[in-house]
């Protein structure tokens, strides 16, 4: 199984590299701005698209205790009142008693117990970054006095001594979905909007930012703090734009390329700056779901360099998550009385955070990740997960619907710490729609007919969730 986005922070989680399927024997891992030292013949390295870390060297750095036993192939890790435990070759593991999935299982090599550096993020809660060009793990405590929001700006190339961020307002991420331009911060800002012709743009200034160190982990950002996010199905949109415009004060300039002159609305709540350009008039368009209608998001996970699970024919199941996501808000956008928001609609990566971010800042009444699983190739059929006790009843109606339009084997609905479902507050769930790993599943996952079907099934869902006739 694998899991606008924001608070890029503590991100990562699902780092996937294609192409890499080879080990990278010279891969480092950068801990709080120290090279820790690794077993010579054991390193940090890349197995089948995951980035796999030794478990005892990053645990026994950050002060936790490590107890291998050989008999039953298990490593319980223990620090004050957190015991995480995971078996060699099973992709679930237990932290405090409490399942948890992993993107792989973990593997012994050479004496060493390989982890996904997704699991290391997100259980000990590091901040995590990948460099591809030299193979570096980065991985930041958040008592590290760095990681906190207040350091020079990724990739800034500064070392020591940089720019002074106490004060300003963190840009933790950006995406573009629905015809609108979403900004994630850290907390208010007054955003500067005009227009600007030939060619024709929207320019959108943000005084006293500044990058949050996270930013690039999640989009592109280069040593001169620019880059850009390709839109692509949007007629109007060729791309966006981004840089550090100003070092005094510290400004942050979005510009939205256009095809033709276009109408806008502004909508700016603490930590969320929204450009809509559905709204031709210009005037302040009301916020998502002011208007009396419920809040739905859909969360299509993985994307971009994190392809999720690869199945047995080569399909990605980022692939899979996108088209039923788009599929789903094409349906729900027929709702009158349903406000629906992607998180992703193209092939951006988001951070886990950045995800729960977007649905909290818009306050979702629900959140559903759309996901397709892996596992043994014996292993197929639909399961639903969630975390929070207030997340069972909606976790028991979509799975209700998932079953009866997917026609796949009942997995059952199952709690697990998952972060999109622990970390939000709204009822969230995470559906899991079949196993790429298991051919018969993967054949039936990217036909149109069982797609359509299967979104018809999380439309219904949502209606009787939300007692909407």
């Amino acid at each position: 199984m694998k899991k606008f986005g924001f608070l890029v922070l503590l991100f990562v989680f699902g780092l996937v590299f294609p192409g890499y399927s080879h080990a990278a024997t010279d891969t480092k891992i950068i801990l709080d701005g120290k090279e820790i030292v690794q077993p010579s013949d054991t390193k940090a390295e890349i197995i089948n698209s995951k980035v796999m870390v030794p478990i005892r060297v990053v645990s026994e750095n950050l002060g936790y205790s490590v107890e291998w036993k050989q008999q039953t192939q298990t490593v319980t890790i223990s620090k004050d009142n957190t015991a995480m435990q995971m078996i060699v070759g099973q992709k679930t593991a237990t932290v405090n008693g409490s399942n948890v999935n992993l993107d792989a299982p973990p593997l012994v090599k050479n004496g060493t117990t390989l982890v996904p550096l997704r699991f290391i993020g997100e259980e000990m809660g590091l901040k995590v970054g990948w460099n591809n060009t030299t193979k570096t793990v980065t991985l930041v405590t958040q008592n590290s006095g760095s990681g906190n929001g207040t350091t020079t700006p990724p990739n800034s190339g500064n070392e020591g001594g940089g720019s002074d961020q106490e004060g300003l307002v963190l840009v933790n991420g950006i995406s573009f979905s629905d015809n609108r331009f979403m900004i994630a911060t850290s907390g208010s800002t007054k955003p500067n909007v005009f227009t600007m012709t030939g060619p024709d743009r929207i320019v959108i200034d943000l005084p006293n930012t500044a990058f949050a160190d996270s930013f690039s982990e999640g989009q592109a950002l280069d040593s001169n703090q620019n880059g850009q996010l390709v839109v692509s199905g949007y007629p109007d949109v060729s791309k966006i734009r981004y840089s550090l415009y100003s070092n005094s004060p510290s400004t942050i300039r979005f510009v939205i390329d256009l095809s033709s002159s276009k109408g806008y609305s502004v909508q700016n709540d603490s930590g969320l700056v929204m450009i809509n350009l559905d709204n031709q008039s210009g005037t302040p368009a009301p916020p998502v779901g002011n208007n009396g209608k419920k809040v739905v998001v859909i969360d299509a996970g993985h994307g971009d360099q994190d392809p999720g699970a690869i199945g047995v024919t080569g399909k990605r199941e980022k692939d899979f998550n996108l088209a039923m996501a788009l599929k789903v808000e094409a349906l729900l956008k027929k709702e009158s009385k349903i406000d629906v928001v992607l998180t992703r609609s193209d092939d951006t990566f988001l951070a886990l955070k950045e995800r729960v971010k977007i649905a909290q800042d818009i306050k979702a009444d629900i959140f559903i990740s759309i996901h397709a699983n892996s596992g043994p190739t014996a292993a197929n059929g639909v399961e639903t997960f969630y975390t929070r006790s207030n997340s069972k009843a909606l976790a028991t109606v979509m799975h209700k619907y998932l079953l009866q339009s997917s026609g796949l084997k009942d997995r059952g609905v199952k709690t697990a710490s998952l972060h999109v479902t622990r970390e939000t507050t709204m009822p969230a769930v995470l559906l899991e729609g079949g196993f790429l790993s298991n051919k018969s599943d993967e054949a039936a996952l990217f036909t149109e007919s069982f797609q359509n079907s299967v979104a018809k099934g999380i439309v219904a869902g949502v209606k009787e969730y939300l007692g909407i006739q």
